[in-house]
């Protein structure tokens, strides 16, 4: 029986993920008047707020959190709109622009190849002039390993499986983890659960009154701040590590934040700490966050043992033709936030311009 014929397609420029950097790519793309597909592996429009936990919501309000073009209408009744909202926008938005997302597109890898980059898929293939990378990270959770925890018997999730607080009702949970996720996640469970939290040092909150916008703010100050050469003042880290927002503020008052060291490893009952110490726990939710899915780009050979690839700005040093968007600070001050993604998005799409004029300028000489 013959192998069923591999469909291949030629644009300019493949954008691999449809979420909310994907997106803010093809909006540029588009008035730049380039070919471009937007290859998304998802079922549906929303990117990775399709997967969330239900009580999510942004860090600051709807008009501080839009892509390029068309402002996030706000979420009437609601100050911070919540996932589900923020999922309807990015649909919206892919239709109000005609964006060319086609989905589920697997990208299984992205070679080198004769005047560009061949994104493979079992859908096809696109041979590209560029390619821009914007999967996140939300598919790449980070657990870290302990001795004890293929002996504990309870049950072990990361925060990308986390639906919220009812199956852990009565429960005695353990929540590990110093960030936000841990001590939102923490903040919920607390109100149906017996919770413990533990951290690899003491959590560091943030003032009251410092939101997202602050937060961007901050990012992009100290971006400049190294372009310039001039003392660094520590950008959002020097701040904190958690936004204390209204339900960690609430768990704050109850007296629910308070941490405690890591342990040294987990029990078949429960954990274990330094000072011989142990308690018995029915779940682990480990909050330990994400690391950049970049597993499609392995054929190029780039990643380093950090887990990132080497840039400047969103360009990859050793494969020019290849832009990597929304990963987090190191592609952008606050690449990773649905404003951020925006402005490094109109970064990329420039360079990916004036890369592909100047290589038809050398072919036409």
């Amino acid at each position: 029986m013959p192998e069923p014929e591999i469909l291949r397609h030629r644009v300019d420029v493949v954008v691999i993920g449809g979420g909310q950097a994907g997106l803010a790519a093809g909006y540029f793309l588009r008035r730049a008047g380039l070919d471009f597909a937007i290859l998304d592996d998802r079922q549906e429009p929303g990117g990775s707020w399709q997967r969330v936990w239900p009580s999510l919501r942004l860090f600051s309000p709807a008009r501080h959190n839009p892509l390029p073009g068309w402002p996030m209408p706000p979420q009437p009744g609601v100050e911070f709109p919540d996932a589900n909202h923020t999922v309807d926008y990015l649909r919206r938005y892919e239709q109000r622009y005609e964006l060319p997302v086609l989905r589920p597109v697997r990208v299984t890898g992205v070679h080198e190849a004769d005047e560009g980059l061949l994104v493979d898929s079992p859908q096809g293939q696109w041979h590209a002039r560029a390619v821009i990378s914007a999967t996140g990270t939300w598919q790449s959770p980070y657990v870290p390993s302990y001795p004890g925890m293929r002996e504990f018997a309870g049950r072990q999730l990361h925060t990308a499986s986390y639906t919220g607080p009812a199956p852990f009702e009565g429960e005695r949970v353990l929540v590990v983890g110093g960030g936000n996720s841990a001590a939102q996640l923490l903040a919920e469970l607390s109100t149906v659960a017996e919770t413990t939290w533990v951290t690899r040092r003491p959590p560091r909150f943030m003032p009251d009154d410092v939101d997202g916008r602050v937060l961007f703010d901050v990012a992009t100050r100290q971006r400049a701040e190294r372009e310039a050469g001039v003392e660094d003042s520590g950008g959002v880290g020097a701040l904190g590590d958690i936004v204390m927002v209204e339900s960690v503020r609430a768990a704050r008052e109850r007296g629910a934040l308070r941490a405690h060291p890591m342990f040294t490893g987990l029990t078949r009952s429960g954990a274990v700490w330094p000072d011989g110490s142990a308690r018995s726990f029915d779940s682990v939710v480990w909050c330990t966050g994400f690391r950049p899915a970049l597993r499609h780009l392995r054929p190029l050979g780039l990643r380093r043992e950090s887990g990132r690839i080497p840039t400047e700005g969103t360009r990859s040093v050793e494969s020019p033709r290849l832009h990597l968007l929304g990963y987090g600070d190191w592609t952008g001050p606050a690449s990773a936030t649905l404003i951020g993604a925006g402005r490094t998005a109109r970064t990329a799409v420039s360079e990916i311009m004036s890369t592909l004029a100047e290589v038809d300028r050398a072919s036409a000489d």
